[in-house]
């Protein structure tokens, strides 16, 4: 179970994230499940439907190994996290940037902590790699960006105490999540609705036309044996024929990520629920 010490704050995302779903925590909540015992998330990202959820059962995965690693960190090596994020804020500068972006950790404490400096302090909080894995991001325009927030990392630390965090592909899933007692929430790169907003691009790991039809499969075959399934796409004509058999929902969001500042602004998504509400 979760602590219920109520000094420290509650658990939140601590990272900035392409996509995060914390602004839209209030336009989700009643499609959530009243009732479940496992909560599945394999699109890990910003984690802000399980924190907000505060599972005391929980699977959290995704295919990028240093997003793993960094909640592995946070879960299992707080403390030493934060003296190196306290050491990132201290030198922070442009060309302390360019130097720790250059130069990968050593051990995976090393490695959390540059992911969590470069994410705070990197253009928009973008998360992009090149085809070599190699996180290429120019610095951001902030004036005392808050690198470390060794209250708020300590509460993730606590709410992660008991949750089970992997590196695996989304349909991994399968393995595990069987029954009605299972939920498991689908937040995948969305399918691009114009040639800026092709979120797919943000790593190595691209996630085409096929991969969304399997993705779909997925969703199917975990419906089909009783599991509670939620999904969150791009509203278009392609997903919401994929998804035409199940339950779809329209939510306006604000599309924060865009190299035109005029094309900011309120979009709408899909919420799509293998269950009625």
């Amino acid at each position: 179970m979760l602590s219920l010490d109520t000094s420290i704050l509650p658990p939140r995302p601590f990272l900035k994230w392409a996509g995060g779903k914390g602004q839209l925590l209030s336009q989700y909540e009643p499609f959530f499940p009243p009732n479940f015992t496992t909560y599945y998330e394999p699109f890990l990202g910003g984690g802000a439907i399980f924190f907000r959820l505060s599972p005391h059962h929980a699977v959290l995965t995704d295919i990028n190994p240093e997003l793993v690693n960094v909640y592995c960190c946070v879960r299992d090596r707080v403390e030493n996290l934060i003296k190196l994020l306290e050491q990132h804020q201290r030198f922070h500068s442009p060309e302390y940037y360019y130097q720790v972006r250059s130069q990968p950790g050593q051990t995976m404490v090393e490695r959390a902590a540059r992911f969590i400096y470069l994410n705070k302090t990197c253009f928009n909080g973008l998360y992009r790699e090149n085809s070599k894995g190699q996180f290429n991001v120019p610095i951001g325009r902030y004036k005392a960006p808050r690198i470390c927030h060794p209250e708020l990392l300590r509460s993730v630390s606590q709410a992660l105490r008991h949750t089970q965090i992997a590196e695996a592909k989304f349909d991994a899933v399968l393995q595990s999540a069987h029954n009605r007692h299972d939920f498991v929430y689908f937040d995948p790169p969305y399918y691009p609705i114009s040639l800026t907003s092709r979120f797919t691009e943000y790593n190595r790991y691209a996630f085409n036309e096929a991969d969304q039809i399997r993705l779909r499969d997925t969703f199917a075959e975990l419906a089909q044996r009783g599991v509670k399934v939620m999904l969150s796409n791009s509203d278009c004509e392609f997903i919401r024929e994929l998804y035409r058999d199940f339950h779809i929902y329209t939510i306006t969001a604000s599309r924060s990520i865009n190299s035109n500042a005029q094309k900011r602004g309120k979009i709408t998504e899909v919420l799509v629920t293998s269950y009625a509400i």
